[in-house]
């Protein structure tokens, strides 16, 4: 439940980020620097002080532990600047993290399958997997599709009461 409420309020604090910079050109850049930063406090000196403080020996890293965990960071972080890019392209956070969200386990589904392939019988894969699958691009689309606007902004009163200046039609019409 800690992923699904972070990953849930990222694309709207990243969007938030991104506009507070107030920089049109380049705040997604500048927001995707801090994204960074936090990714070096969350996930370099934490768990380092969480090692330090179990004791843990500081050997035992493979190479292909690491190289796994580096790819999978990279693609953390291309993903946020994917997103960051689609905020920059004027998507809005309901459109893109739907988007994002509803492909993610989809996309995450299909790799699995094809880096497993020799170990599963497509045989006996349940059609409701399947239709899982469509009903997440289904819902990521309709949720992209249908979400609620924002109410149109009121124009200011001064606005919709034009006063009556000497030879407007107005004038000529009392």
């Amino acid at each position: 439940m800690i992923t699904v409420f972070s990953w849930g309020v990222y694309g709207i604090l990243l969007h938030k980020g991104q506009v507070f910079m107030a920089d049109p050109v380049n705040g997604r850049y500048k927001a995707f620097l801090f994204v960074g930063l936090a990714y070096f406090l969350t996930a370099v000196l934490a768990p380092l002080f969480l090692l330090m403080a179990k004791g843990a020996a500081f050997t035992g890293y493979t190479s292909t532990g690491m190289s796994w965990s580096l790819i999978a960071g990279i693609a953390g972080a291309v993903g946020a600047f994917g997103t960051l890019l689609a905020f920059g392209a004027k998507g809005s956070p309901a459109t893109v993290m739907s988007i994002v969200f509803a492909g993610a386990p989809v996309i995450n589904a299909l790799v699995s399958l094809w880096l497993f392939r020799h170990e599963i019988d497509f045989g006996k894969v349940s059609p409701m997997f399947y239709l899982g699958l469509a009903l997440a691009v289904i819902g990521g689309g309709l949720v992209t599709l249908y979400k609620p606007n924002p109410a149109p902004a009121k124009k200011p009163a001064a606005a919709q009461a034009i006063p009556a200046t000497p030879g407007s039609a107005a004038t000529k019409l009392s």
